[in-house]
């Protein structure tokens, strides 16, 4: 179960770096981060429609984004209800 866990956590960083290239790829007034790797406005990866492809990309990813981090929280914090089996000290347990 624990190596499910992190794999789920890895697969989510995986997401969160895809989301950000992608918004940092995306037409800004200026050139966008596509400029950085020396095309032109004009270029583009997917033909004319370059724009409505990434920003329903981004809206995919983000969506798959939030359930992610809804259903890891979830998760964690019933891992941590789990784990918390620690035997509980107290005074009467305690003989001086």
């Amino acid at each position: 179960m624990t190596f499910l866990y992190y794999l789920t956590i890895a697969l989510f960083m995986f997401v969160c770096v895809l989301l950000c290239s992608v918004i940092l790829m995306q037409e800004s007034k200026s050139s966008g981060l596509g400029a950085s790797f020396g095309g032109e406005a004009s270029d583009s990866l997917f033909g004319t429609s370059t724009a409505d492809v990434l920003k329903r990309f981004t809206a995919w990813l983000a969506v798959v984004f939030v359930v992610a981090c809804i259903v890891l929280s979830l998760w964690t914090s019933s891992m941590g209800r789990t784990q918390s089996t620690a035997p509980a000290f107290t005074l009467e347990h305690i003989e001086p």
